[in-house]
């Protein structure tokens, strides 16, 4: 299982040193916890400079990484994928209008416990369903993506590398809770945005003309290109798609998934929180335009050398690590690759563990029996993604079914966004039309997906319109308005 390493020995100790310490501090940093409000919210008192750096780590996967590169050194591309990010601007604005002051009513620890208030708990634990489902089979499948480069770049076998990355994200993540995901993304987000930087700069040093060869070759190709006003809704990367889908789909990974949610609660003040989320959307702005630089810094030099024809879709900054980058470079970079993945993968462990707890259990028993509890959901979800993508590397799973997979596990935000629009803007629509309408939302989104040519961008808002429509109308049949005094009692 443990194949001989293709790395030298100094980036090799590079990365294991990382490793060693994210988990070391991890564990340092929770070992205070007393109660699963600790555990889970990091005793809501968090500074909000800290968790917009959690927000921001836990939304880059090692395909952000990896990937948004090869999006501008692509033939045609440009830097039109970042009219995604004016909509994720948008999308953080309103959820921090309409949202976040739902989130800060009482003593709450998961987004559903408002649907709980609003529909009843059938609705609070489908949509709590909706998310547990979703987010670790997209997070497994997320491991899963890790592991093929971990082994592209270490020579490891897929499954060592899904042990190593999912092991140490679980080691910290399950003794030091939400204090230790919290500190230890805004450790990893150093990492990778450093590691992004000194490649850029690398790059372009090892292209003979440095930054004039740099300017002109993106210049020449219209690798600088943003904006395009297209109206085809098959186009991923138009503004309409960004500025409309974008948000959409920003109002429900960052509105109404636990995973973001929870961070907002960690902070303790609306105030806080909402400087935590809108001021997130310009730093991904920020991080995106770096990862796109990257890309067409690689197309100048691969151009020079004459094999960008060569590369494979997706793989071309991971090539550049291993076939040029020097020692030390490459320990570095490959820790930015383990970043990005563990960011993401802790915060999954989580929040998981979280909605289980409050959602399904509602936090019965003492204190301590909950933060046990709590202690071994987290490990369960741990071992379950582990096993779930080592299963995935036993089927030969490749990366074409993976994104169309992981295309499906997004369709939670449309529906989550369409019941929680219908639980603060109506007050007719009870529990059983609000299930109606999310079971409509995901039937109508998986013909989307599979049986047209819709970009993925619409998707959030295909699914909550549907969503609404369909529980609209089936509460003109079943239910009956309520009273604003029968509201606050639900």
């Amino acid at each position: 299982m443990f194949a001989a390493l293709t790395i030298s020995s100094i980036d090799a100790a590079i990365v294991v040193a990382y490793l060693v310490a994210v988990t070391l501090m991890g564990i340092w940093i929770g070992r205070d916890n007393k109660d699963v409000s600790d555990y889970l919210l990091g005793d809501r008192s968090l500074p909000w400079w800290a968790v917009l750096g959690s927000i921001v780590a836990t939304e880059t996967s090692t395909a952000t990484f990896l990937s948004v590169p090869g999006i501008a050194f692509a033939k045609d591309g440009n830097f039109s994928f970042l009219q995604l990010a004016f909509g994720y601007v948008i999308g953080r604005i309103l959820v921090s209008i309409w949202l976040l002051p739902l989130y800060f009513k009482g003593q709450l620890f998961t987004a559903y416990e408002v649907l709980h208030k609003r529909f009843g708990g059938l609705t609070q634990k489908t949509a709590s369903l909706i998310f547990l489902v979703t987010r670790n089979l997209g997070d497994s499948l997320r491991l899963f993506l890790t592991a093929i480069v971990v082994k592209q770049v270490t020579g490891l076998s897929l499954t060592a590398s899904i042990i190593i990355v999912g092991a140490s994200t679980v080691a910290y993540t399950f003794v030091g809770g939400m204090k230790a995901v919290v500190w230890s993304d805004c450790l990893q987000f150093v990492i990778y945005v450093g590691g992004g930087i000194a490649s850029l700069f690398l790059i372009i040093h090892m292209l003979p003309g440095g930054w004039t060869q740099f300017t002109e070759f993106a210049a020449s190709q219209q690798k600088f290109r943003l904006m395009d006003y297209s109206l085809d809704p098959s186009k991923a990367y138009t503004i309409w798609a960004g500025i409309i889908g974008g948000a959409m789909l920003t109002m429900g990974t960052h509105g109404t998934d636990q995973m973001m949610v929870q961070r907002y609660l960690c902070i303790g003040s609306q105030k806080g929180a909402s400087k935590a989320l809108i001021s997130s959307g310009f730093v991904v702005l920020a991080q995106f335009a770096l990862f796109l630089m990257v890309g067409v810094a690689l197309a100048a030099f691969y151009d020079f050398r004459g094999t960008a024809s060569e590369l494979k879709k997706n793989e071309e900054f991971i090539t550049f690590i291993v076939n040029e980058m020097p020692p030390g470079m490459v320990g570095f970079t490959i820790a930015a690759v383990f970043s990005a993945a563990m960011s993401t993968l802790s915060s999954s462990l989580n929040s998981s563990a979280g909605a289980v707890v409050s959602d399904f259990l509602h936090n019965a028993g003492t204190p301590e029996h909950q933060i046990r509890m709590t202690r071994w959901m987290t490990l369960f979800f741990g071992i379950l993604q582990i096993v779930l993508a080592i299963i995935f590397v036993s089927i030969s799973l490749d990366r074409l079914i993976v994104d169309q997979v992981l295309a499906v596990a997004g369709f939670s935000s449309g529906i989550l966004v369409g019941v929680f629009t219908l639980g603060v803007t109506t007050r007719r629509v009870g529990q059983i039309s609000a299930m109606c309408g999310m079971m409509a939302g995901t039937v109508v989104l998986c013909y989307v997906k599979f049986f047209t040519a819709i970009a993925w961008p619409w998707y959030t808002l295909i699914g909550a319109v549907i969503t609404i429509v369909c529980g609209l109308l089936v509460s003109l049949m079943l239910d009956k308005p309520t009273t604003d005094a029968q509201t606050e009692a639900t």
